[in-house]
């Protein structure tokens, strides 16, 4: 139980990758805040499945692309809990469209998703540790596509280039207060905003050609932020940590040489 006695917010948590985050705190003892939009009609069933793991969970509607929606998820994580200790920020969303006929508005709102609700709500959390004398840790989801440059995906990789970037400064500022800040970059996992794109067939064919033969889960990247939220990272801070099942590296791959 490494998180045991700990208190974690997770913004964008009513299914994906940030459902996938808050299950894996919880199975380490973690009580949850869990965050997402406005109508959400997954959120009371993501706090439910939570909840069954013996642990403390409230769940909280609020847009967290916005300073009063962060700040509601503070607050309410204060009026429950009293204290947090970790954030998992991982709202975002995308638009595919070639780069010439990328809409203005969605590039502006993709930002607003990943970048600014990231600046917004891990400066609130910060802020509260600071003030209390704590230390704590921030884990951000970031995407390999912030380094490995995408077709139809301007925005997104915008965003999230951005994203590692701020975290990385914000790990800087924030050593003496011992806040560990780290990113955590998915590959290409099987999601509902991934399959509201591409047919299942696309979305086997496209496994098999990964280096490790299928898409990565919730569960997988939930893993890797129980690690950076736990005293195991301890000595961890300004780093991005793909999780991606070679995805970046599936290019390098030696061609098999012809046979005469």
């Amino acid at each position: 139980m490494k998180l045991k006695d700990r208190i974690a917010i997770v913004t964008g948590a009513a299914r994906g990758i940030g459902l996938g985050c808050a299950v894996e705190l919880a199975k380490e003892g973690a009580s949850l805040l869990i965050a997402d939009r406005p109508g959400s009609s997954e959120l009371a069933g993501a706090a439910e499945e939570i909840r069954s793991l013996g642990v403390s969970c409230h769940s909280v509607e609020a847009d967290a692309f916005s300073r009063e929606g962060c700040e509601t998820v503070l607050a309410s994580a204060l009026e429950h809990f009293g204290d947090v200790d970790i954030l998992v920020s991982v709202p975002a969303y995308n638009r595919r469209a070639s780069f010439l006929d990328y809409d203005g508005a969605d590039f502006e709102g993709i930002l607003r998703s990943a970048l600014l609700g990231g600046f917004h709500m891990s400066q609130l959390v910060c802020r509260h540790l600071v003030s209390r004398n704590k230390p704590g840790k921030v884990v951000f989801i970031s995407s390999v596509l912030a380094r490995v440059p995408n077709a139809r995906c301007v925005a997104y990789s915008a965003a999230k280039a951005g994203l590692n970037t701020m975290m990385q400064t914000m790990a800087v500022e924030l050593f003496e207060h011992h806040i560990n800040v780290n990113s955590i970059e998915p590959g290409w996992i099987d999601t509902p905003g991934e399959r509201a794109h591409y047919s299942d067939e696309t979305m086997a064919e496209e496994a098999r050609k990964l280096p490790w033969g299928r898409l990565g889960t919730g569960e997988d990247i939930g893993k890797a932020a129980v690690y950076l939220c736990s005293d195991d990272a301890d000595y961890v801070t300004g780093t991005i940590l793909p999780v991606d099942g070679g995805y970046r590296l599936k290019h390098c791959r030696e061609v098999p040489a012809e046979t005469e």
